[in-house]
């Protein structure tokens, strides 16, 4: 039911509906008022009705900040996470409130930011804004729908190709082992396992089965565990390997592996070439063994098929082959 006030010239209006907060708005007129009333009451009763109080107090960047403190740190991604937040809390965006954050503000800044970064990084952005804006208006009581649902993402780029040929994997090496005593076997060994950099650094020696030839991974990159199979190059790899007194089989951590592979790529004058690349070079190879895409996914740990095959590129020629 709506009751009508009037205050200092003004008319107040609010609206009580039982299991809803209370809603009230001040209009110059009473006739405005009346009309507010009533169209709030309609959208109650049909069910359509969002109050956006909390939203209209709340700005941006007070959200991810709370987000910050409750959700950030129960993801395994908690510290990339948090700095790629913190980065988007000093953008002019976050200073919007929660109802302003309408698709055409997110549209405004994703084409912002492509002038900026790179599609992949402006892909990742507006997944954080919709994850955050999901949990609150599943946890936090936030009465908007996701503005994020109704922009066009930057269409994904292609997966990259950039493979070494003998001579530049030669040299690379070469300067790897130059630098730290463990950085060419553990490119070596991703070579073998096409494993990630994170599996790679987690990796511990109690979870290595020398005899069965498998590595454990109990937690990877889309959450679930994996088994890895070990060739008995990789095997010869890594029982060459120190031990170290932490129980891990590379004893490093991703920032140092990936400034050193940095270093190390252009002192062998190899250009465009990234760690990751690795395991793109290994899935290329292991394709030519393993010609069951399922096999395949067992090992490199892709749950869709389409992105295994970013990695994986069949030739025709190869094809028609087996048509024969």
């Amino acid at each position: 039911m709506a009751t009508l006030r009037n205050r200092k010239n003004k008319w107040q209006a609010r609206v009580r509906r039982s299991g809803q907060p209370d809603v009230t708005k001040t209009f110059f007129t009473k006739i405005d008022a009346e009309r507010w009333a009533r169209s709030i009451e309609t959208e109650i009763d049909r069910g359509t009705y969002l109050n956006t109080n909390y939203a209209q107090k709340t700005l941006f960047k007070d959200l991810i900040q709370q987000y910050l403190k409750e959700v950030t740190p129960t993801l395994r991604s908690a510290p990339e996470d948090t700095y790629r937040l913190k980065k988007m809390m000093r953008k002019p965006i976050s200073q919007l409130n929660l109802v302003e954050l309408t698709p055409q503000r997110i549209a405004n800044y994703r084409d912002e930011r492509l002038k900026e970064v790179k599609p992949n990084t402006v892909i990742r952005e507006l997944a954080y804004i919709s994850s955050m804006i999901n949990h609150a208006r599943r946890e936090w009581g936030l009465s908007i729908i996701n503005p994020v649902a109704q922009i066009r993402k930057p269409p994904q780029p292609q997966g990259r190709e950039r493979v070494l040929n003998d001579a530049e994997l030669d040299r690379m090496l070469r300067e790897l082992e130059k630098i730290n005593p463990f950085l060419k076997p553990l490119c070596e060994f991703a070579l073998e396992t096409a494993m990630r950099r994170g599996e790679l650094m987690s990796l511990l020696w109690v979870n290595v089965n020398l005899q069965k030839s498998i590595a454990f991974l109990p937690i990877t990159k889309n959450g679930k565990s994996r088994s890895v199979p070990l060739s008995p190059h990789a095997i010869k790899i890594i029982r060459a390997l120190p031990r170290d007194i932490v129980g891990r089989v590379f004893p490093l951590n991703k920032s140092t592996v990936s400034t050193l592979f940095l270093r190390a790529t252009r002192r062998a004058e190899i250009e465009n070439f990234h760690f990751h690349d690795l395991r793109h070079m290994a899935l290329t190879r292991l394709s030519s063994k393993f010609t069951n895409i399922l096999e395949l996914a067992a090992i490199s740990g892709h749950r869709e098929l389409k992105m295994l095959q970013r990695y994986v590129h069949i030739k025709a020629e190869d094809l028609v082959k087996k048509m024969m």
